[in-house]
């Protein structure tokens, strides 16, 4: 397991938000209130509660829970329940303690989504917007994605999703069916979900935008080139996550080895293992008993321990990722269908602390450790330390492009030979969930959007209108495919060579104008070095 235990995986989407800020109360409610509405699924009734001008229909299953036997197994049909489901989140999915389950999770009863609607009845069916949450594969939940602002202001459906994470989602065995993709399989049943209900809640199964952000964009993407999504969304938006997504040797931690999201079903299949035969021990397996058979009896928070080791997808061993979603879609093997994707202007800024004190002593090394001797001196000219505030500001700068913005922007030109791609970068320096010297960094733009774990987050005027902004462009987009209308600057969609779209910051600062993300990120330097 050398090369799993020497290496962080994809980072936490959220790392940067602080401690408890994303959680929402779980509180069970046993009747439904008083003078809410209720919904027939296909599967029961459910009851809302109203918050704001919305209201939210949370904790409802779309898949049975993925335990016993059906753990490692693609996700099943829910059985039908009697009686009126009250609005209450359900359980995040197994996860060590993060900002999202400051006490982490092993509860594997956790394939929920929550569905908020404008409280305001529509007599046309509204736009459907299906968000996954990012956290590097091993962390994240629905939960923490409040949408009732989104849902009003932009007049849509909004649908927050949880899926099986880290070693329950991501797992492989020789001969274990679908090694590699349980949190992909489970992202496609809840997408399959809202084209059989959608209709209950107002909501237009034929206007199914799919959007996500940093493991929920790179999701996004990997659905967009999986077969076997195939008609089940018409728009996607992918926020900081990209098919090219990839990292350098030692660019996001020291030790760090180059990779991607994306490896063979394969090497997971292998890498499980691995790591079973050196974990057996911990195990108590029976006599005669299988592996597998031993694994899926294991206590979930005995596996949540393990779960670092598996995040990564597994490609070409199922129908839902058969190939590499990179190699698929520098290939034009994707759904044709319209296309938002963008990044932050300084993503890479959180991950900076991992190298310690930055100095201009030590930046040389820094760089000759990411790209090799025979490269470093052509990068070091190309980011020179006389550009920047500081050591940390230029390595944070290099980072940024390498790993962040020219994948993305790969992404992007491969999509725009084929469709509408709305490029982006956001750009406010003072985020209200950033700490000084963070700038616009990863994750940055989520409040923007929603009200994270319920909050309404203190914004500036300018900040606020900023937002709006931004609900109206993605939820225009959702609703027509084209983010543009009133009261913001006209968003042109990019050509396939040089990506150009929108830098969107408060007027305070630099406005919404528009940027060229290619020369801003310096991406045919990187795209000429590789």
């Amino acid at each position: 397991m050398t090369t799993l235990r020497s290496k962080l995986r994809l980072a936490v989407a959220l790392a940067v938000i602080p401690a408890g800020l994303l959680v929402n109360s779980a509180s069970a409610q046993t009747s439904p209130p008083a003078q809410q509405d209720v919904v027939r699924t296909d599967s029961g009734l459910v009851a809302s509660k109203a918050v704001g001008d919305a209201r939210v229909f949370d904790g409802i299953p779309y898949a049975a829970p993925p335990v016993g036997a059906l753990r490692w197994k693609a996700p099943q049909p829910v059985k039908a329940w009697d009686g009126v489901r009250a609005s209450a989140l359900g359980n995040p999915c197994p996860q060590q303690a993060n900002s999202e389950a400051p006490n982490g999770s092993s509860a594997e009863d956790c394939l929920y989504l929550n569905v908020t609607t404008p409280a305001a009845k529509s007599a046309k069916p509204r736009a459907v917007v299906v968000w996954i949450p990012g956290g590097g594969f091993f962390s994240g939940a629905g939960n923490s994605y409040e949408a009732s602002k989104f849902a009003a202001r932009g007049d849509v459906v909004v649908v927050t999703v949880n899926y099986r994470l880290g070693i329950f989602g991501f797992f492989g065995y020789p001969g274990l069916a679908g090694s590699g993709t349980y949190g992909i399989q489970d992202q496609q049943a809840a997408l399959r979900w809202v084209q059989r209900n959608a209709r209950a809640f107002g909501g237009d199964p034929r206007n199914v935008t799919l959007a996500g952000e940093s493991a929920g964009g790179m999701s996004t993407c990997a659905q967009l080139t999986s077969p076997t999504s195939t008609g089940l969304f018409a728009k996607a938006i992918m926020q900081s996550g990209s098919c090219a997504f990839n990292w350098a040797d030692n660019s996001q931690y020291p030790g760090q080895a180059a990779d991607s999201p994306w490896i063979p079903a394969k090497t997971v299949q292998a890498n499980g293992k691995e790591w079973a035969d050196g974990y057996k021990d911990k195990l108590a397996c029976k006599p005669g008993q299988s592996m597998l058979d031993c694994l899926r009896a294991a206590k979930s928070d005995v596996l949540v321990d393990e779960t670092l080791q598996f995040t990564q997808v597994g490609y070409g061993g199922t129908a839902a990722v058969p190939l590499s979603p990179a190699k698929a879609m520098k290939a034009g093997l994707f759904h044709r269908v319209p296309v938002i994707s963008g990044n932050n202007h300084d993503e890479a800024t959180a991950w900076a602390p991992a190298f310690g004190d930055i100095t201009a002593k030590n930046y040389p090394q820094l760089v000759t450790n990411m790209v090799g001797a025979d490269k470093a001196a052509v990068v070091l000219r190309h980011y020179p330390l006389s550009r920047y505030e500081s050591p940390k500001a230029a390595w944070s700068a290099l980072t940024t492009d390498r790993i962040w913005s020219c994948t993305q922007v790969a992404t992007d030109q491969q999509a725009a030979r084929k469709v509408p791609v709305y490029a982006y970068e956001f750009a406010d320096k003072h985020s209200p969930i950033s700490t000084p010297g963070l700038g616009a960094a990863h994750a940055m733009e989520l409040p923007y959007l929603f009200r994270l774990g319920g909050y309404d987050l203190p914004m500036s005027a300018t900040q606020q209108r900023l937002s709006n902004q931004m609900i109206d462009y993605w939820t225009a987009f959702a609703r027509t495919g084209n983010p543009n209308g009133p009261d913001r600057p006209q968003w042109s969609p990019t050509g396939s060579h040089s990506v150009k779209g929108l830098s969107l910051a408060p007027t305070d600062q630099t406005g919404i104008k528009p940027v060229n993300l290619s020369t801003e990120h310096q991406c045919a330097f990187w795209a000429g070095l590789s």
